[in-house]
Parts: C-alpha cells; sequence; structure tokens
C-alpha cells in the first residue's frame, strides 16, 4: 500500500483529500506546517507528496527546495490558490511533479496521484517524444515539430495519455477514467469533444479514431 504524505493546514481540505486517498486503498498522513511537513518528507517513510504552497512555518516552495536540496526524489504534487503563470513555473522548477490550482476535482487529484506513483516505479523521465510530438511534463509546455503549442490542463492530460501509450488503441472508457475519474459520466461525449481540440493543435493526423473501438496516436 502506497503511503501518502498531506500537507495542507486548512482542515476542511485536507480532510477532504484524506477520505478520498483512504478510500482509493491508499495509506495517509496529514502534516499542517512546513517544518512538519519537511521532517516527513525527508524520513524515507512515504511514496508521494501532496503539497499545499501557503503552509505556515515555511512555504510549500521552501519545503520542495529543502527536500530536493536533500536528494529525496519523491514525486511531490502541489495545490494552491496562486494560479499565476509565474507561480507554476516556480513550482515546478522548484522541483514538483505536478500542480493543482485550488479548487479542484478529486477525480483530477486522484488520477495525478496514480500517474506520478506509476511513474515513480517505472522511471519515467519528464519529457515524452513521439513522432514530432513533445510534452514536457514539468514545465507542461507542448511541441509540434518546433512549434509550441498551448493546452489547457485537461487538453494536456489527454495528451499525456495518448502519448504514453503510441500506437496502442485507447477506449473511450480508459481515457475517460484515466483523465476525468472513475466517477465521470460514461454516457458523455466529453473524450471526443477533446481528442477534436487535440486535433485541431497537433495535426489530425496524429490521432486516428479506430472505429468501434477508439483512438490511438500514431
Amino acid at each position: 500500500m502506497s503511503r501518502i504524505l498531506i500537507a495542507e493546514d486548512e482542515s476542511r481540505i485536507s480532510s477532504f483529500i484524506d477520505k478520498g486517498l483512504s478510500a482509493a486503498g491508499f495509506s495517509t498522513v496529514i502534516v499542517e506546517s512546513g517544518t512538519d511537513a519537511l521532517s516527513h518528507a525527508t524520513s524515507g517513510r512515504y511514496d508521494l507528496i501532496v503539497l499545499d504552497i501557503g503552509l505556515p512555518g515555511i512555504d510549500g516552495y521552501e519545503v520542495m527546495r529543502q527536500v530536493r536540496a536533500a536528494g529525496v526524489t519523491i514525486p511531490v504534487i502541489v495545490l494552491t490558490a496562486r494560479t499565476s503563470a509565474d507561480d507554476t513555473l516556480a513550482s515546478l522548477e522548484g522541483g514538483a511533479n505536478d500542480y493543482m490550482p485550488k479548487p479542484f476535482r478529486f477525480d483530477e487529484l486522484l488520477a495525478r496521484v496514480r500517474l506520478r506513483l506509476t511513474d515513480a516505479s517505472t522511471g519515467v523521465g519528464s519529457t515524452l517524444r513521439v513522432e514530432g510530438l513533445e510534452l514536457d511534463l514539468r514545465t507542461r509546455r507542448a511541441l509540434v515539430g518546433d512549434r509550441q503549442v498551448e493546452l489547457s490542463a485537461r487538453e494536456f492530460a489527454l495528451a499525456e495519455e495518448l502519448m504514453r501509450n503510441p500506437d496502442r488503441v485507447l477506449s473511450r472508457e480508459q481515457l475517460l477514467s484515466r483523465v476525468w475519474g472513475y466517477d465521470f459520466d460514461p454516457g458523455s461525449n466529453i473524450v471526443d469533444v477533446y481528442v477534436g481540440y487535440l486535433r485541431a493543435k497537433f495535426g489530425a493526423e496524429h490521432i486516428e479514431t479506430v472505429r468501434g473501438m477508439g483512438y490511438r496516436l500514431r
């Protein structure tokens, strides 16, 4: 069972995360200050940290800096009410593996927790490259050839899932569960809509529809 450290000083949010992750089969511990977060994060007892930036004592940026300076490579998912591009880059460049602005949907957090734990266990790097497409998972930047394209958070998550499985057909149900969460309405056409968005940005030739089955990144 994976152990997850929740560093969050708002009890309503930490309780919400704790209940959801516990129900999903994870072992969780909550701390409410940056000092306690740093002590626990460097203990070697955890597999992932969900880290709020606005912690009392020392903030999340300083926690990350000291954790990485200590050589600890544990995955870190940042939660923050600070949503500017500068804050996003500061988090990712400071050592975070992922970034989620508040408010957030739990199903999306759960999907990212599972993904980062998988990355850690399989040694996946921070950049995905497939046939002229490139995703930088740290900076959240996407390139088509040498052209940078802007992706929304959900477009990026969908692109990431497809690029982790090149030449493999992924059903709509698989994409719904991995990108939108298990509780999302299975009758929704949201996958088709977002595939359309990605085709417009990546080029239609990159994403193939396999009739009756799903989608495949060529």
